[in-house]
């Protein structure tokens, strides 16, 4: 049965995409439950990592389940009803105020291009492999799915994608900037995992602040006097006292998000 997993080991969370007869391809009813668990997950203060991944290690996600397009998008309402709810799904991972990883082994393809690409880190084994081939399937990719790619990787490297329909090795795809690193295919859970802990021993609030400001800093508009001024919200946090005192006393600071 198609699904996503959701399993929280302490501070990280991990979400697996689970249709592993169809390389983990996700269908409908997976793009909405990957928009609830996220959702929900960004509102949980104690989660402070989330882990994406596929079932296995034959594939991340293979793409869109292809069988629902006969009869699920058959038509414009349709398909802009379907597209809408994987471009929710889309949004809430780039806008969830936890750092987010995507662990990618095997094939990372179409629709699951898209879910690492709105992912803060994407960690791949050596022999993963990344592309969008939908110009054969004689379809377009939906604007709203492609906004996180072109933000990602800029119009030279999005129009190679799907202009070619090229599959890309992970070497390659690291050089044209998509992966944040390559390791070899038996370290990327490992990697994955120790990077999660790395985020989450930093203080919570900075991580989501960081978040903020890279995407605000991105729009291209100077920054308000007032914007200037709640850049240093952190001031008056707990946390910052904390990391101060921790580094002045020589011990290991306790963040406790506030």
């Amino acid at each position: 049965m198609s699904k996503i997993d959701l399993d929280v080991q302490g501070e990280i969370a991990t979400l697996t995409l689970n249709n592993p007869d169809k390389l983990n391809a996700i269908n409908r009813a997976m793009w909405q439950q990957l928009s609830e668990q996220v959702g929900r997950l960004s509102a949980d203060a104690g989660i402070r990592c989330i882990i994406l991944r596929g079932a296995g290690d034959q594939a991340f996600a293979a793409g869109g389940d292809l069988e629902e397009f006969v009869t699920g998008r058959a038509t414009l309402a349709q398909a802009l009803d379907y597209h809408g709810e994987v471009a929710k799904a889309l949004n809430a991972i780039a806008d969830c105020p936890h750092p987010t990883v995507a662990l990618i082994s095997g094939a990372c393809i179409g629709g699951g291009l898209e879910i690492a690409g709105v992912c803060d880190f994407r960690i791949a084994g050596e022999s993963a492999r990344f592309g969008a081939p939908i110009n054969r399937l004689g379809f377009s990719m939906y604007p709203g799915e492609m906004e996180g790619l072109l933000r990602l990787l800029g119009p030279t490297v999005v129009k190679e994608i799907l202009l070619e329909g090229r599959i890309m090795q992970a070497p390659e795809a690291y050089e044209k900037g998509l992966l944040t690193r390559v390791v070899a295919d038996s370290d990327v859970v490992g990697e994955a995992y120790a990077t999660a802990r790395r985020i989450c021993a930093g203080a919570p609030l900075v991580a989501g602040w960081h978040k903020q400001w890279i995407r605000r800093l991105l729009d291209g508009r100077p920054l308000t006097d007032a914007e200037k001024a709640e850049s240093f919200a952190f001031l008056q946090t707990e946390d910052y006292k904390e990391g101060l005192a921790a580094f002045l006393e020589k011990r290991k600071p306790v963040f406790k998000a506030r």
